[in-house]
């Protein structure tokens, strides 16, 4: 088993390295590939020195599964590339995501739709994937009609120039900025770039990839992407309109059972999900499950996951775990 890191240096490429030796994913070979910049660097890994190598070494030493998180333009010139070769390709740019013949997949949501065929499959959104976890199984149930999702998002999600930013407000230093406003003691509704209709891409990704995941056009959703000073994890504000009626304690009860969402709601006792608490790990937290007194067959809830982790890197590794586990490759 031959398996190859791209953007191996990045934020989401260390997480990859660490959930892979945390979730003892198997492998024979490993290889770390990131920028010419950084060809020849070394990481350790598991207590051995790895030497970052190019891309084009990688696809010549055929890997069996690359896993990229290098960004979309990377993806697009070489993804194909490794995929000719033989090589699957889990990418968790948004190069592919609304690629009609490619898949995007969330392990305990659709996974079965993976074939051999399948040699570039796409990671979804870090905010569309804890937001899945929580809405599947509550459609099978009561078929969701109408979605309106706000998100409180942390600056993780953009980088480590945005890290060092809001670290950087917060001790009153002068350095390069991710955002065009401060971020420390502020809050942007502005993630990516703004659309002909007003809506963010950032949005318009929840909106398009939910639907495709859950293979179901008729779902109606809008969303609001907000950043926030907050490292550990993204928060969601959701408001589900249901076809059919239902019991609160009936929706606690499917999602407390649902695979990979923990239940955390006692308002009782002040539990309720928190990024704090979501930090590095790879649980989607549910939790404030109320029914929205306003209009029939609809509940609010608050979701919140590590958007590194379950958002991002523990969702490429499943997707390995998968394909190997079905002999996919």
């Amino acid at each position: 088993m031959k398996i190859a890191v791209v953007g191996a240096t990045g934020l989401v490429g260390s997480k990859m390295l660490e959930v892979l030796d945390e979730r003892n994913f198997k492998f024979d070979e490993l290889y770390l590939v990131a920028s010419e910049k950084s060809v020849g660097q070394t990481i350790k890994f598991k207590g051995k020195d790895y030497t970052i190598i190019s891309m084009q070494e990688a696809i010549s030493l055929k890997p069996h599964i690359a896993i990229f998180s290098a960004g979309g333009n990377t993806s697009l010139s070489f993804a194909p590339q490794f995929a000719e070769v033989g090589t699957t390709v889990i990418d968790n740019s948004s190069a592919w995501r609304m690629d009609v013949n490619k898949k995007l997949v969330v392990p305990e949501v659709n996974a079965h739709v993976l074939t051999k065929e399948d040699k570039i499959i796409a990671n979804p959104n870090c905010s569309t994937i804890q937001l899945v976890m929580a809405l599947n199984p509550l459609h099978k149930h009561y078929k969701i009609k109408r979605v309106v999702l706000s998100t409180y998002q942390s600056v993780t999600g953009t980088g480590k120039k945005a890290v060092d930013q809001l670290m950087n407000e917060r001790k009153g230093i002068q350095g390069e900025n991710a955002y065009p406003y401060n971020i420390d003691l502020n809050l942007l509704p502005h993630i990516d770039v703004f659309l002909e209709n007003d809506y963010t891409k950032e949005e318009m990704k929840m909106v398009n990839e939910t639907k495709k995941i859950l293979q179901d056009d008729s779902i109606k959703l809008t969303a609001t992407a907000v950043r926030v000073p907050v490292i550990g994890g993204h928060s969601e504000s959701v408001n589900i309109e249901f076809e059919t009626s239902f019991q609160i304690e009936d929706i606690k009860s499917i999602l407390a059972s649902t695979e990979g969402i923990v239940l955390q709601d006692d308002v009782k006792n002040l539990v309720y999900p928190m990024p704090i608490n979501a930090h590095n790990k790879d649980e989607v937290f549910v939790g404030r499950i109320r029914r929205d007194e306003t209009l029939d067959n609809a509940i609010n809830m608050w979701i919140v996951s590590d958007n590194l982790r379950k958002g991002a890197a523990t969702n490429a590794v499943q997707i390995a775990e998968y394909i190997v586990k079905h002999e996919l490759i």
